[in-house]
């Protein structure tokens, strides 16, 4: 019997079983379904799994030939397969600075030469070195960017708030809509404000658009020749820089083997080195780095990201689950959710294999999430008694960087009170003995039987979260492997934005004759007819 079909099999014996009774019947649950790294504790006893199920789970990792995939990752090998790239985000926070090659050629040179220039131009802003056309110390940074170029630094920043200079403002632009924009702005002055504009290729719409209007911002008030202190780039290309007025000695450069929503180590990350200082950024390299080895070397029963990706395998492709959950209960932590989602979902959310022929098996989840205890106030409702099973991380740190009185304590029960609800449920049993009337008791039953990853970690630093971020990006990789999809391309992203651009001219020129749907038509004809006559 194939791997496939043992897995099959076993998810119907699982399904019969409830947690309740896995607890029950083997009182040393949690020592055999808990792994921990450097700070870092798993707990993932709280899912519909026995031995038997990890067992063959990682017979699966093994026929997938997952090692020899991982192996071929941190070695620069192309398995960017469709667009013939490495995929060497791992060779940015690669401290030890082992030769990593493309084509032949080593990497980390060149990475190691944006780095300091990362260092150099941070140092001189945070230090007040760097000043604006009239001589001021620059009060205000500006984040231009969108997808990766936005949520890897915007989500970095906000967790890392507690690091941050306090003499420096920080906003992330990436709506093309307006009132991004405008609304930060306000917040603005020019002679104090910097813009980093962060595009590969100095072409993206969005982050173009949003450029040109903090340019003429910024020129209306302090001329043409202001735009060079207050502007610079992260991208590959001088030409278009130049030609927006920055001088290309103010380009950082990153590489094709990076992707976009891997890129917060990179470049990328400049208005984040700015914010909490070089010495810090290293820090969440290093972490990284040290999540990286673990990923790289520990054997797959003691391997965190191993674990996970394999979990999310079992419920998304096994058990039908359609959406996952991650619940961080640290406010710090409150963008992790939405960052994870593009992680996630761009990563694996592909119906096609390698090989390209359709897949006939569930792929990448549908991710949601709140910070704790918002969510619980929200949508745990749904997790708790809804219809839909809804694997969840849960993320706290046991140690907060502002204890305020019981606040954190009051935090952390919650933290460990949702997982065991979700495990347990209550019975009707145990409802009528609360003394519960019998025509509340379908209303306050709970099934329980919800499953749930329980991640204790000691401290929100620079160190845990560059670790936590590179845990889930090698959990996704895991996913991928499996899944056999190409976790490092993303061309359902361009559909749209390439619609889009036929569509713009389209609502100016009345004359111009449609072509499209009939829907489509009438939505381009009434916007025109309503803002351009």
């Amino acid at each position: 019997m194939r791997i496939y079909e043992k897995l099959s099999a076993h998810s119907q014996e699982i399904r019969a079983t409830h947690l309740r009774k896995l607890f029950d019947e083997d009182l040393d649950r949690f020592k055999k379904f808990h792994a921990e790294f450097d700070g870092f504790l798993l707990d993932y006893s709280k899912n519909n799994i026995t031995t038997k199920t990890m067992d063959l789970l990682y017979e699966l990792a093994n026929e997938s030939h997952l090692k020899e995939a991982i192996n071929n990752m941190f070695s620069g090998q192309k398995i960017n397969t469709t667009e013939n790239r490495a995929v060497l985000h791992i060779a940015l926070r690669n401290r030890d600075n082992h030769p990593i090659y493309v084509d032949g050629q080593d990497v980390m040179p060149e990475i190691n030469r944006v780095l300091n220039q990362m260092k150099t131009f941070s140092d001189a802003v945070r230090n007040g070195t760097w000043v604006g056309a009239t001589g001021k110390k620059i009060t205000d940074v500006v984040n231009i960017g969108i997808g990766g170029s936005d949520l890897g630094p915007a989500m970095a920043s906000e967790a890392l708030t507690y690091y941050r200079t306090d003499n420096i403002r920080f906003h992330f632009v990436s709506n093309v809509d307006g009132t991004d924009i405008t609304e930060h702005l306000k917040q603005c002055q020019p002679e104090t404000t910097l813009f980093i504009i962060s595009s590969k290729t100095f072409t993206t719409q969005e982050t173009i658009t949003n450029a040109l209007t903090a340019r003429q911002w910024l020129v209306q008030a302090l001329g043409q020749n202001a735009v060079e202190k207050h502007f610079v780039a992260v991208s590959t290309n001088t030409k278009a820089v130049a030609e927006f007025g920055i001088n290309p000695g103010n380009m950082f450069v990153f590489w094709d083997f990076v992707g976009g929503r891997y890129s917060m180590w990179s470049a990328i990350g400049l208005s984040l080195m700015i914010g909490i200082g070089y010495d810090n950024f290293i820090q969440m390299l290093e972490g990284a780095f040290a999540m990286d080895n673990h990923f790289r070397t520990a054997p797959f029963n003691q391997n965190l990201p191993v674990i996970m990706g394999l979990l999310g395998i079992w419920y998304t492709t096994y058990l039908g689950a359609e959406s996952y959950a991650v619940l961080p209960y640290d406010q710090y932590l409150s963008k992790l959710p939405l960052y994870l989602q593009q992680l996630d979902m761009e990563s694996n959310g592909k119906s096609v294999k390698k090989n390209g022929k359709n897949v006939d098996y569930k792929t990448g989840p549908i991710l949601f999430g709140a910070a704790g205890t918002n969510g619980q106030h929200s949508f745990y409702q749904l997790i708790h008694q809804g219809t839909h099973i809804i694997p969840a991380d849960f993320i706290a740190p046991i140690y907060s960087l502002n204890e305020t009185g019981q606040q954190h304590d009051i935090l952390l029960a919650n933290f460990i009170a949702q997982p065991e609800a979700l495990m347990k449920g209550k019975t009707p049993d145990e409802l009528r003995q609360e003394g519960v009337t019998e025509d509340l008791i379908p209303f306050k039953t709970f099934d329980g039987n919800r499953p749930s990853n329980t991640l204790l970690i000691e401290k929100i630093t620079p160190w845990t979260l560059g670790a936590l971020i590179a845990l889930y990006e090698h959990k996704v990789f895991v996913q991928g492997v499996i899944w056999n999809v190409n976790s490092f391309d993303q061309f359902g992203v361009e559909l749209g934005k390439q619609l889009a651009k036929n569509i713009l001219p389209e609502l100016f020129d009345k004359n111009k004759k449609l072509k499209h749907d009939s829907s489509t038509n009438a939505l381009i004809e009434k916007i025109r007819i309503k803002r351009h006559g």
